[in-house]
C-alpha cells in the first residue's frame, strides 16, 4: 500500500478561493482602523499593548507545537497574530506585562492549542483569554485610561460608559441624570470614550466590517443579526421604562457589542456552518448580552454571551444543516433533467 494517504483535516470543511493565510491577513487589514485610532486614543501605551500581546501569542504558539506537541510550527497561517490583537483589542491600555503575557499563554495554551491548534478549539481563543484575566485581575481590567492623544503609561483612569450606567442605576439616579454623565453620542462613534482598545469606535469597527463583507471574508448573518437582537432586545426594554432602561443606541454604540458583533462572534472555526445556524447563533449572543447587561452583576456581557454560544456550535451544527446537494426539498417537486433529443 502506498504510504502517500490522504489526510482530511477536522470539519467543517468549506470550499472557498482564499487561502487560511489569505483569510488571516484579510482580518489583519480590517483591524488598523480600530488599531489607528486607538493609538491616537492612548497613545504609544496601546502600541506597548498589542505589540507585547501579538509577541508572546506568537511565541507561546511556537514553543508548545515544536516543543511539547513535537510538531512542525504553525505560525505561518498567521491565526496567532490574530489572537494577539484580539486579546488586545480586549483589555485597557495601562495593563502591566506580565497581565498581557498570562493572557496570551492562556488563549494560546489553554483556548487553543490544548484541543489541537487552529480548526481544532471551540472557544474563541482571545475570549478565553479575556474571561481569564477579568477574573484573575479584576482591577486592572477593569481600569479604564480616559481617551486621549497622550504618550504617558500613567493616564488617568475613568469608568467606561456601561460602568457609569450600571453604577447609577445603583445609585438609584434618573436615566436623564446618568446620560448627562455620558459623552456624545458622536463621541461614542468615533471612539472617544473609555473602554477596551479595540471596543472604542464604531466607525472604526464599522469599516473593518464593510472590508471583510467586500472580500467575503465573512457573511452578514452573523453581525447584522446580533446588532438588530440587542436593538430590538434593549428598545423594548426602553420603551417600556425609559427611566431605568437606556436606549437602544447607546448599548450598541459602547462596551464590546460591535467588535463582538465584527470579529469575535464571526470566528470560522467557533461559528456555526450554515446560514441559519449563524442566524441562531448570533441571535442567541444577542440575547445573553442583553440579559447580562440589563439584569447581571457585570456591566458587559459580550464575551460571557459568545462563549457561551460557542459551547451550543455543535449542536446546532448538527440540527441546523445546509441542504445535500441533489436532496429534494419538502414541498417541491423535484425537476426532471430535461431529455436530450437525437438528432
Amino acid at each position: 500500500m502506498s504510504e502517500q494517504l490522504l489526510a482530511v483535516s477536522p470539519s467543517p470543511h468549506i470550499h472557498t478561493e482564499l487561502t487560511v493565510p489569505q483569510i488571516m491577513k484579510g482580518v489583519i487589514i480590517a483591524m488598523l482602523p480600530a488599531f489607528a485610532l486607538s493609538i491616537y486614543n492612548f497613545g504609544i501605551t496601546s502600541l506597548y499593548v498589542t505589540v507585547l500581546s501579538v509577541s508572546f501569542c506568537v511565541a507561546a504558539e511556537y514553543l508548545i507545537t515544536r516543543y511539547l506537541l513535537k510538531k512542525s510550527a504553525s505560525i505561518q497561517d498567521g491565526s496567532a497574530i490574530i489572537t494577539g490583537m484580539l486579546l488586545a483589542f480586549n483589555v485597557p491600555s495601562n495593563l502591566p506585562w506580565y497581565i498581557i503575557l498570562i493572557g496570551s499563554l492562556v488563549s494560546i495554551g489553554i483556548g487553543k492549542m490544548s484541543f489541537g491548534g487552529l480548526g481544532n478549539n471551540p472557544f474563541n481563543p482571545a475570549l478565553v483569554g479575556r474571561v481569564f484575566l477579568l477574573l484573575s485581575f479584576p482591577v486592572q481590567m477593569t481600569s479604564w485610561p480616559v481617551a486621549k492623544a497622550t504618550l504617558s503609561f500613567d493616564a488617568v483612569t475613568s469608568a467606561t460608559p456601561l460602568g457609569l450606567l450600571k453604577e447609577g442605576i445603583r445609585a438609584g439616579d434618573s436615566m436623564d441624570t446618568i446620560m448627562q454623565t455620558m459623552p456624545t453620542y458622536s463621541d461614542f462613534f468615533f471612539g472617544f470614550q473609555s473602554g477596551s482598545l479595540g471596543e472604542m469606535s464604531a466607525c472604526a469597527l464599522l469599516l473593518g466590517l464593510g472590508y471583510m463583507l467586500y472580500r467575503k471574508i465573512i457573511t452578514w448573518h452573523i453581525p447584522v443579526t446580533m446588532l438588530a437582537t440587542v436593538l430590538i432586545m434593549t428598545g423594548i426594554f426602553w420603551l417600556i421604562d425609559p427611566n431605568r432602561f437606556a436606549n437602544p443606541l447607546f448599548h450598541v454604540l459602547t462596551g464590546g457589542v460591535m467588535l463582538g458583533a465584527v470579529f469575535m462572534a464571526t470566528d470560522y472555526v467557533t461559528s456555526p456552518v450554515s446560514h441559519r445556524g449563524m442566524i441562531v447563533f448570533a441571535l442567541g449572543i444577542g440575547v445573553l448580552t442583553v440579559l447580562i447587561r440589563l439584569f447581571g452583576s457585570y456591566p458587559e456581557g459580550v464575551s460571557f454571551a459568545i462563549l457561551i454560544m460557542n459551547a451550543f456550535v455543535p449542536m446546532i451544527n448538527t440540527y441546523i444543516k445546509q441542504p445535500r446537494y441533489g436532496v429534494q426539498k419538502e414541498g417541491k417537486p423535484r425537476k426532471e433533467p430535461t431529455p436530450i433529443k437525437a438528432n
